[in-house]
């Protein structure tokens, strides 16, 4: 029996019995499984909310009710079950399915997502626009995978429990958000996990109350305040309800029938709801459901062995993590600060060798910046990395208890420039810009394994700010050169009377490819590591003013490298043209790094074959 078939829009699903609502969570996962191993994704995460995303469609009128997914990585069932299922195997692929949200792919897509802790802001701004316009409908924000550590989640709560507006919040607790959850946030959540008596149903016993004659309406006040009493009495803190949420659960968030008595009742509560859904991340696949980490996202993958079908062997984070421990090892001083993200920038194993000096503080950006900053201004050398999509969170922390106090802090700016499939909300492609608006920061970015090494060991002797900037995924390994780091000092790689291009980063690769090429047209070809965005190398630029200037960076070219070079050329009163490679006022969509780069004229072949007309021009 295929009971998927029959779903081709939310609608559908109210069609269904319990028995065949079961069997469709069955073939979801399925499909899911098979999507994944085959284009890599959100695995973990989407086969924790099958059943809840099945009870969901069931309940509530999308898209007139409007459901947004926090962080939105767990969308891929509501894909399924939305119109777009024929189309699934296309996720994450360029011209594809995002992996997350799009409000240009369907009427149920009502907002779009990628960062973590924004659904309860979003959700209440709909609502609140709902009351305004005398819309009775629902607003739901789904939120998990250790998104309530946000600061934002809990900032929204507070405003919405206080707003008597019509949303439901609905808690998918797995224990999990990317790494294992932690901090207080959890703790008050196995506190409301363990106990019983809170389960029961208000809904339920006001109807049975408010049937008796005459005094049932007051019996139902006298029965809330015992129940109160008694909530008070197995909880030290009733945080949910205390800002003025009425609390459901917990309830089995793979058990249909109760998920669906559950939200029915919510939908007969007026003012803020928030629904307790216990769940297992990676449900129904042996391997996620050990392992919920390593597949909460994951590259293609056999799904008899859990294994990756390709091995990508050591990458940036992992010559960033283990450089570290080394530099540890030599210095008691250093320590380590993660945004739940241990794994992701390669910090598992000084978090296993020093325990005492790592510090994982949930999904919590801002907070991870200005604790580094304390830490520094007693002696420490904390290192923080984090991805650079998520360290735009940060950008106040940066600016105010970091620079402003001149306060040796070490950011690493990992998946920085074009990060692929999973789109633009996650491309790095800003962290240069921004952060070069802010006095006291040095900006470095390394063209390999081994310059990393050594602008890292460079960070926790320079005792100032600093940012270093490196990308996702391999080294091509092109440069047997690597010289000492200096501060505000470029590297040059290879020299040339006809074109020089100035590139930092991982663009000195596709520099170095370009001058090859160039080469061989008898284009003689200078190529500069830039090394530092900030302080910038002057000496080096006004050195190779009267060549043809070309900058390459993996960066948006307003306030990148393309920028700081035509200003030293102002500077010093050279009006000089300069032609610069990088992405234009523009958020860059899902696909491979290599099939966005070509879309945007970032492959070798189409910058050798432009600065030939500009030569020839």
């Amino acid at each position: 029996m295929n009971i998927l078939n029959k779903i081709n829009k939310s609608e559908d699903i109210k069609k269904l019995n319990n028995k065949e609502k079961g069997i469709l969570a069955k073939e979801i996962r399925e499909l899911i499984l098979d999507v994944v191993s085959k284009n890599g994704g959100h695995l973990a995460s989407n086969l924790g909310v099958v059943e809840l995303t099945i009870a969901l469609h069931s309940v509530f009128n999308f898209p007139q009710d409007k459901i947004v997914w926090d962080v939105g990585h767990q969308s891929y069932v509501h894909k399924i079950l939305t119109g777009r299922k024929d189309r699934i195997y296309t996720i994450r692929k360029i011209n594809g399915l995002s992996g997350f949200p799009k409000t240009n792919e369907s009427e149920y897509d009502v907002f779009n997502t990628g960062h973590s802790s924004t659904s309860i802001s979003a959700s209440l701004g709909i609502a609140r626009a709902n009351k305004l316009m005398g819309n009775l409908n629902h607003t739901i924000a789904v939120i998990g995978d250790g998104a309530l550590t946000g600061g934002m989640a809990l900032e929204a709560l507070n405003d919405a429990g206080n707003s008597n507006a019509n949303i439901t919040v609905i808690l998918n607790d797995n224990e999990m958000s990317i790494s294992k959850n932690i901090g207080g946030m959890n703790n008050l959540l196995n506190l409301l996990r363990t106990r019983k008596l809170y389960t029961k149903s208000n809904y339920v016993i006001k109807n049975l109350l408010s049937k008796i004659p005459i005094i049932g309406p007051r019996l139902v006040v006298f029965f809330r305040r015992v129940k109160r009493m008694f909530k008070q009495l197995l909880l030290n803190t009733m945080y949910f309800e205390d800002i003025g949420f009425t609390y459901l659960g917990p309830v089995d968030g793979h058990d249909i029938k109760k998920l669906e008595n559950i939200l029915k009742e919510s939908k007969n509560i007026s003012g803020p709801v928030l629904i307790h859904v216990k769940t297992v991340k990676g449900k129904g696949y042996e391997f996620a459901e050990k392992y919920p980490d390593k597949f909460h996202s994951i590259s293609p993958f056999n799904i008899e062995t859990g294994e990756k079908k390709q091995n990508w062997g050591k990458d940036y984070s992992k010559v960033f993590g283990d450089t570290l421990t080394h530099l540890a090892d030599k210095n008691e001083k250093i320590v380590a600060i993660t945004a739940s993200m241990c794994q992701g920038t390669g910090l598992y194993e000084f978090s296993k060798k020093y325990p005492e000096r790592f510090f994982d503080i949930g999904i919590a950006e801002q907070h991870a910046l200005t604790l580094a900053s304390g830490m520094a201004s007693q002696g420490y050398i904390p290192v923080v990395p984090i991805y650079s999509s998520f360290l735009q969170r940060g950008f106040d922390q940066v600016i105010h208890d970091i620079c402003m106090n001149n306060i040796p802090v070490i950011i690493g700016i990992d998946r920085a420039g074009l990060v692929g499939n999973d789109g633009e909300t996650h491309q790095g492609i800003f962290d240069l810009s921004f952060l070069n608006l802010i006095p006291n920061l040095n900006i470095l970015s390394p063209k390999n394994f081994k310059e990393l090494e050594l602008m890292l060991e460079f960070a926790t002797k320079l005792n100032k700010p600093i940012a270093i900037r490196y990308p996702r995924g391999k080294e091509k390994s092109l440069f047997n050169k690597n010289d000492e780091i200096e501060l505000g000092k470029a590297e040059i790689i290879q020299e040339g009377k006809d074109v020089c291009i100035f590139a930092i980063g991982k663009m000195v690769e596709k520099a170095y490819e370009v001058a090859q090429i160039l080469n061989k047209e008898n284009i003689q070809t200078e190529v500069i590591n830039m090394r530092f965005l900030k302080p910038i190398d002057e000496d080096i630029i006004l050195k190779n003013k009267d060549k043809l200037l070309v900058t390459i960076e993996d960066n948006t070219l307003k306030g990148g490298l393309y920028t700081e070079v035509i200003n030293v050329l102002n500077k010093n009163n050279i009006l000089k043209k300069v032609y610069g490679f990088g992405y234009n006022d523009k958020f860059i969509e899902h696909g491979t790094i290599d099939e966005l780069e070509k879309k945007y004229g970032l492959d070798s072949e189409n910058i050798s074959r432009t600065i030939k007309k500009w030569i020839l021009n």
